[in-house]
């Protein structure tokens, strides 16, 4: 399908660098659906991104409120709801801070908790998928996820969200076979969209100091530093972050 000239575009309101450092992980949606029109130019971003040698081997599978769709959301919602079972055992969720109610620890679970006990009733649930042309290599990723990037940045853009899972390598098998996907593609992640409950903000991560190095590994430049009033994790301890320098 050619494009057509009086295809509307929604507007941009969220500049690059500010989509960039405000594009939460959201796992709570609207109970609604995302507009056509809407959900076009948030994929149409996905075809925008870069890939290896220009091969463009991503391909994306939208999963609306289709039989279909409904019965892919099924499969993913069981296999994730076990997966965090287990996690939060493993991870001890529910000891320590996890017990305590305003613990980043326990917001954390009640998100997650609601986020795979609501799983199959997502708004929109996206499956990118890598078609092969050689053998897999560790960095084949690299002509898939930057599109699944560009699919979060753009629905930032356009006053919605959404987060990049795994959870579909938990009905793999399944999947496959009722959405028809040949034995050459691989499924790379699963991404549920939708209008959040909440809103987005910026991004807390740990000082730039502690990820950028010059000239050499745990050397910081002295130009990596923070723009005032961003965001920042504690720093990490000496055990998950060896001593950085300032050169």
């Amino acid at each position: 399908m050619t494009a057509d000239e009086n295809t509307h575009r929604a507007k941009d309101v969220v500049g690059l660098l500010e989509g960039l450092s405000t594009t939460r992980a959201i796992r709570r949606y609207v109970d609604e659906p995302i507009p056509e029109d809407v959900l076009r130019d948030i994929m149409f971003a996905a075809t925008r991104a870069p890939s290896g040698s220009n091969r463009q081997p991503f391909r994306f599978l939208v999963l609306t409120d289709s039989a279909v769709a409904q019965q892919a959301k099924a499969l993913i919602a069981v296999g994730a709801q076990k997966m965090w079972a287990q996690k939060r055992v493993n991870d001890g969720y529910d000891v320590g801070t996890g017990i305590q109610a305003d613990s980043p620890k326990s917001r954390m679970a009640n998100v997650m908790q609601e986020y795979v006990d609501n799983f199959a009733r997502v708004p929109v649930l996206v499956l990118a998928c890598l078609v092969r042309y050689r053998e897999p290599t560790p960095s084949e990723g690299a002509s898939v996820y930057p599109a699944c990037q560009n699919i979060l940045l753009a629905a930032r853009a356009l006053g919605y969200g959404g987060v990049l899972t795994g959870f579909q390598a938990f009905a793999e098998t399944e999947l496959r076979e009722l959405l028809h996907i040949p034995d050459d593609t691989a499924l790379a992640g699963a991404i549920t969209l939708g209008k959040p409950v909440g809103h987005h903000g910026p991004v807390r991560r740990v000082p730039m100091d502690e990820l950028i190095y010059g000239d050499q590994w745990g050397t910081s430049p002295l130009w990596a530093i923070d723009p005032p009033g961003t965001a920042v994790m504690a720093r990490r301890t000496p055990a998950e972050n060896p001593t950085v320098t300032k050169k």
